[in-house]
């Protein structure tokens, strides 16, 4: 499909794309609207997701039919404990010519299925960190090019924590959304089963190829904000650090550590990318906390207190917006 030719042209046509493309994924996932909105705020938004849900809930099924929906490469990698950086980088080989050539490993599609991210050693979690970054990995001193658009979305259990190695920080700060997965409705659960116990298969179709994908990044980029939804965007990101002037008693209360400007820059990308999918042309404080919590959650860290009192990253995060 040829590109628009103008910014007002290609606002409304991301609004045409971006539904035709919720809808292809539905054909699959039933519900989890939430969901599906953030993975594709941010992709649209050039960031990376984490998938956070107990086992069953299709979090590795969005991916797969997210990837078939935008006609992208995709790979998935199951994260274990033995996993090293070259399994996921790749690695040089002695080839029949005695000469070394870099072999790519899976990393190297447009789309990673990060799956149970968290059952892997930090070095490898380091190197995937690189990826996320930089776009690049290096092998034996050199560097190689990821292809673009690039994404890791990275699927997390919450429940069963023994032999997991947990993320730190600086990681999981490379995470744009971290998105919460939650069990379908009475109504949602019946559909499911419906769909998925009989013979039916559903045909995603691509809507969407590489070339628009990253032209309708670029245009996220040059999206406007007037100056009083970029001011909110840095309080709200403020406010959750504790020990500073004008710092709420919940927060000082409550947390040890709070968000870095990376979360200020993503609150901006993600309400501008929010703006888009909904066709208005500049994002209002509205958009901004539509994105706020996912952006947010996982960038707070709790002290002892709020543990024990069991005041959760979310109720705190809610109360400030």
């Amino acid at each position: 499909m040829t590109l628009p030719t103008n910014d007002v042209e290609a606002v409304e046509r991301f609004g045409e794309r971006y539904k035709a493309l919720k809808r292809e994924v539905n054909k699959v996932i039933i519900g989890q609207d939430a969901v599906v909105d953030h993975v594709l705020l941010g992709i649209f938004g050039r960031g990376h997701c984490l998938l956070v849900g107990v086992p069953g809930l299709a979090k590795t099924l969005l991916v797969n039919t997210v990837a078939r929906a935008l006609g992208l490469s995709f790979n998935r990698v199951q994260f274990t404990p033995d996993l090293m950086p070259s399994d996921i980088i790749g690695a040089e080989i002695l080839d029949e010519d005695r000469r070394f050539r870099f072999i790519k490993g899976p990393l190297f599609a447009n789309i990673i299925l990060a799956d149970e991210i968290n059952r892997t050693p930090p070095k490898t979690q380091a190197a995937l960190l690189e990826a996320m970054q930089e776009r690049s990995v290096t092998a034996a001193g050199q560097t190689h090019r990821l292809p673009e658009p690039f994404f890791v979305l990275a699927t997390q259990n919450p429940i069963e924590q023994e032999g997991t190695y947990p993320l730190p920080e600086a990681q999981l700060d490379r995470f744009m959304f971290d998105i919460r997965v939650d069990y379908p409705s009475f109504e949602e659960e019946i559909a499911v089963v419906k769909a998925t116990t009989g013979d039916v298969q559903v045909d995603v179709q691509p809507t969407l190829s590489a070339e628009e994908i990253l032209y309708y990044q670029g245009l996220v980029r040059r999206v406007p904000v007037a100056d009083n939804v970029l001011q909110y965007a840095v309080k709200l990101a403020t406010r959750t650090r504790p020990g500073l002037p004008g710092s709420p008693a919940l927060v000082n209360d409550h947390l040890s550590w709070g968000a870095g400007p990376r979360a200020s820059q993503y609150l901006v990308i993600g309400a501008k990318a929010h703006a888009l999918a909904n066709g208005r042309f500049s994002p209002d404080i509205a958009d901004v906390q539509a994105v706020a919590l996912p952006i947010l959650r996982h960038r707070l860290v709790r002290n002892y207190k709020a543990e024990a009192e069991g005041v959760t990253v979310d109720r705190i995060v809610t109360e400030l917006l």
